[in-house]
């Protein structure tokens, strides 16, 4: 609207501030009306991990629970890897900030960037929407290992360095990292060998193709079903699922991990939007059979607001470097 230069005349004025108004009511109207439209059609999420996997069937449910609230489908779409970062990494720099793209942010995010260069911003890049839960992760083998615990399999890798291998679900994930840190304390050399997802990690496994797989509980079938071993968790305490494996911790370790994930969306969301979709998700979350799912999983809901997550991935991105550098996995 073109309101043309000051008027001159008090009944000019008045004229004038009218339609400033009119214009302002115009404005204000128009914003709530925008955020009651969305969603007007289906919603991807990005699950940066094959199909199959744990946080797979964590977000494909979670995305059905959430359709519910939002009136669209939501849609799961698996962008496997770069350690978890390719799917979120290529929503920041290609997706529109309008709510129809958010992926899942896992830990990788706030840690690859320490140890080789992206054309992403792990912070700045990013709408933090909700934290949603985090992970049990584990050592698994296979049932006809020759490793029958832990302590075991640590004692192979002191006799032969280098020689003992285990995968993870990539370089600079949660289950790589821990490793390395209690390899370090161990003071012993492990060798890694990273894939691009837990699917592909277990069926390599299974195939005998690794001696040990680091990894969240997605093996949890495979070890109620006789096919894995279980040799050690990384929680503060142990699992109720399993509670005769003992933690890296209580073994004298030093190593605790859980590794929290939320969801996020491109920079420069508008908050009515970010809203919408951080309501629909908290309501799912809350649902008996996400409550359920995450009892299969042995995980903990794990709830944020979108400017705590925030915070909590502005502290932790800061904290990571310096376990980064201790480790000697710094990009140089």
């Amino acid at each position: 609207m073109t309101l043309g230069p000051l008027p001159s005349t008090p009944a000019a004025a008045s004229r004038r501030t009218v339609l400033i108004a009119a214009a302002g009511a115009a404005t204000l109207a128009a914003l709530p009306a925008r955020a009651q439209s969305f969603p007007s059609r289906p919603i991807t999420l990005i699950c940066p991990w094959p199909a199959g996997g744990s946080t797979d069937r964590h977000m494909r449910a979670l995305a059905e629970l959430a359709s519910k609230n939002l009136g669209q489908p939501v849609i799961v779409e698996n962008k496997p890897g770069g350690g978890g970062t390719t799917g979120p990494g290529t929503m920041a720099l290609t997706a529109k900030p309008d709510g129809y793209t958010i992926s899942q942010y896992p830990m990788g995010m706030l840690r690859v960037p320490h140890m080789q260069k992206v054309q992403w911003d792990p912070l700045k890049d990013f709408t933090f929407l909700l934290g949603v839960s985090g992970y049990t992760f584990g050592l698994t083998v296979r049932a006809d290992s020759p490793f029958k615990s832990f302590k075991e399999y640590i004692e192979a890798a002191r006799k032969d360095p280098g020689k003992i291998d285990y995968g993870s679900t990539g370089v600079g994930t949660s289950p790589h990292l821990l490793m390395e840190e209690l390899a370090a304390n161990a003071k012993v050399t492990l060798n890694h060998i990273p894939f691009k997802g837990n699917a592909d990690l277990q069926q390599a496994l299974l195939g005998g193709h690794v001696m040990a797989q680091s990894d969240a509980s997605g093996w949890d079938k495979y070890v109620d079903g006789g096919q894995m071993r279980l040799l050690v968790t990384f929680g503060e305490k142990r699992t109720k699922r399993w509670p005769a494996v003992p933690t890296a911790q209580e073994l004298g370790y030093g190593v605790v991990s859980t590794s929290p994930y939320g969801l996020a969306a491109p920079k420069g969301m508008d908050p009515a939007v970010a809203k919408t979709l951080h309501d629909a998700f908290r309501k799912a979350m809350e649902d008996p059979k996400h409550i359920e799912l995450l009892d299969q999983l042995n995980q903990d809901a794990w709830y944020r607001s979108g400017d705590d997550y925030a915070k909590w991935a502005r502290d932790t991105y800061a904290k990571d470097k310096q376990l980064i550098e201790r480790l000697g996995l710094a990009a140089k």
